[in-house]
């Protein structure tokens, strides 16, 4: 029997971090935080006992170095380490280095870890082998990353002429973000459903397998939203699942938290991998089973027996993660000011506050929004709908993707697949504008502004006139000061304030909180951007001008390309690394390379000119 835990240091940042701070605070357990550079005044640091500076910007200069953060933890008195998720959750190395150091190890053991933590081995435990050489046969397949998880090192290959890039792709983000550029190849299952089993193993020989789990809308194999338990499921494959898990669990003596994962098609399961480790969507079973995971790793680690029988399952529950980014733009990644993040009335995971920096450097995601309900459809409509009303101020972000695939019909009757951004992307990053919300907005400024200097006259005159940009859309809007105060055409202006305007639109009144940060303005639920009087010339650039979409680093410029050379619209030319992604720049238009200002190393922002092309 281990000691009582009184200091727990998280070997890890941003939600996750956060998350288990809350239970150690419940728990009365102290909380060590660690920090790269730009995560200085990062909330985790800010809601633990205490922080170390680990110095660095990258994970491979911070977050992946396991000897500075097991001198961190030593240094600042914490007796545990807990890893989170990510990084060097399932790294056996980092487990030995903690429990030499004589700290407790909030995790399964470093031989577990070995055995699971590769993919390639653990497929090897379960009985399966990686192709080995891939022909025309085999394809589609899809390139693997053995090492970490959350999509990273991850490419599907449908022509063999696609295979090298795809290695060589995998390998480099795998080793960016894991510390280790192993990659498979295995065959890739076209329209399967994603469903995982969460476990949890005691010292004293109980397994738990606390149902399942469907984690099926993924982007770039990543998860979006997920729920448990899964639904639709034949008695007879969940109870295989379960047992599959169990065993798995069994076969490497496993301790703590992980999860096992499989692919299920035509009501026949396929082993994925096991994750050695607390998966993002844990909340999820949280809810359902009404048990707060942390708390058990907690106890596991401190020799604890678990109860022989789990808790049974109640209701359902849903979990969309929230991402800075823009699904529209090919997921691209967002940075800036988090103006407002508000989401009421249902459990919200984050790691960030209002004011914070979104920066380059890690992964998108600013939250998790879970909804918990007695049945799958109230969840959803829960979940939905909060999403929908919420205040979320600042970059680009998937809420509109979200809501939509929730309401989706595939999702709603449970028939969706891994593939279901593949078919239904347009339509569910499309929505419907509100034309009244730029009036709001200009409503608001003109009466934070002195009425006088709004254009007032005291006879009828021209109307005072807005320009706006809502989803790359310009927008003009009018309005006039009449004796009774603001007006404007086909509406009646029931109240204006420079924070709340109401709007009576053909006897309906339509309510919109307005704030504003620069330029950066928000009537309801709708982003704008105020726009000059007049356009900035020097704003202007060249027809097929390549810029940046997101701040980054140049990793790559293509393989011989000089100025002048002919370029085919849609050709790769530059490859930047934004928040531990690659993401692919490309010819926008059929010309003549003009100008190349992109070099590998480079440090780009939003709007930097790579390149430019010129049509004949």
């Amino acid at each position: 029997m281990t000691s009582m835990i009184t200091s727990v240091l998280v070997a890890n940042r941003g939600e996750i971090a956060c998350r288990i701070f809350r239970t150690c605070g419940e728990l009365g357990i102290r909380t060590v935080a660690v920090h790269s550079d730009p995560d200085a005044n990062a909330r985790h640091t800010r809601v633990a006992d205490t922080a170390v500076r680990l110095p660095g910007a990258t994970p491979a200069e911070t977050y992946l170095r396991g000897d500075l953060i097991v001198k961190a933890a030593v240094a600042a008195g914490a007796d545990a380490v807990h890893p989170g998720y990510g990084f060097l959750s399932e790294n056996a190395d980092f487990a030995r280095a903690v429990l030499d150091a004589g700290l407790v190890w909030i995790g399964p053991p470093p031989e577990a870890i070995e055995a699971m933590a590769s993919k390639t081995r653990a497929k090897e435990l379960m009985g399966l082998q990686p192709l080995g050489e891939v022909s025309a046969s085999d394809l589609p397949v899809l390139v693997k990353a053995a090492a970490g998880g959350g999509g990273r090192g991850m490419r599907i290959v449908r022509r063999l002429e696609e295979l090298s890039a795809a290695l060589e792709g995998a390998r480099a983000e795998a080793a960016s973000a894991f510390g280790d550029g192993e990659v498979f190849v295995e065959p890739y299952i076209e329209n399967g459903r994603h469903v995982e089993v969460q476990i949890l193993a005691d010292t004293h020989g109980t397994v738990w397998a606390l149902g399942t789990r469907d984690c099926s809308l993924q982007r770039r194999h990543q998860k979006v939203i997920e729920e448990a338990p899964a639904p639709g499921l034949s008695p007879g494959l969940e109870e295989e699942l379960r047992t599959l898990a169990v065993r798995a669990a069994r076969a490497v003596s496993y301790v703590g938290a992980g999860t096992v994962e499989f692919l299920v098609a035509d009501d026949k399961a396929h082993f994925l991998e096991m994750n050695t480790r607390l998966q993002v969507e844990h909340p999820v079973t949280e809810a359902v089973f009404d048990v707060d995971l942390v708390a058990l790793q907690i106890a596991v680690a401190e020799g604890q027996p678990l109860p022989e029988t789990p808790p049974r399952a109640r209701g359902h529950a849903v979990e969309a993660r929230l991402y800075a980014e823009d699904p529209a733009q090919d997921w691209a990644p967002q940075t800036g000011t988090l103006h407002r993040l508000t989401i009421p009335g249902i459990r919200l995971d984050t790691g960030y506050e209002d004011g914070d920096e979104i920066g380059v450097h890690y992964d998108p995601m600013l939250a998790k929004a879970v909804a918990h309900a007695p049945t799958r459809a109230e969840a959803i409509r829960k979940l939905a709908g909060a999403l929908e009303r919420a205040h979320i101020h600042g970059p680009t972000t998937n809420r509109t993707l979200l809501v939509n695939s929730l309401r989706h019909e595939e999702f709603t009757t449970a028939a969706m697949d891994t593939a279901f951004y593949d078919r239904h992307l347009t339509s569910l990053t499309s929505r419907p504008s509100d034309p009244y919300a730029p009036l709001a907005a200009a409503l608001a400024d003109a009466h934070g502004r002195s009425r006088f200097g709004g254009g007032w006259r005291n006879v009828p005159s021209q109307p005072q006139v807005k320009r706006y940009e809502v989803a790359g859309e310009e927008i003009e809007v009018r309005y006039r000061w009449g004796r009774e105060g603001l007006e404007a055409d086909g509406v009646r202006v029931v109240h204006a304030d420079a924070r709340l305007v109401v709007l009576e639109v053909d006897g309906v009144q339509r309510r919109y909180e307005v704030s504003r940060y620069d330029d950066e303005v928000y009537a309801g639920t709708t982003a704008l951007r105020a726009l000059p009087r007049l356009p900035d010339p020097k704003a202007q650039l060249a027809p097929g001008s390549l810029v940046a979409p997101m701040p980054g680093t140049v990793v790559k410029v293509a393989e011989g390309l000089t100025v002048g050379a002919k370029i085919e619209a849609g050709e790769p030319i530059v490859w930047l690394e934004a928040m531990k992604m690659q993401h692919r720049i490309s010819a926008p238009v059929t010309g003549v390379l003009s100008a190349l200002h992109a070099v590998p190393g480079q440090q780009v922002t939003v709007g930097s000119l790579l390149a430019v092309v010129d049509t004949p």
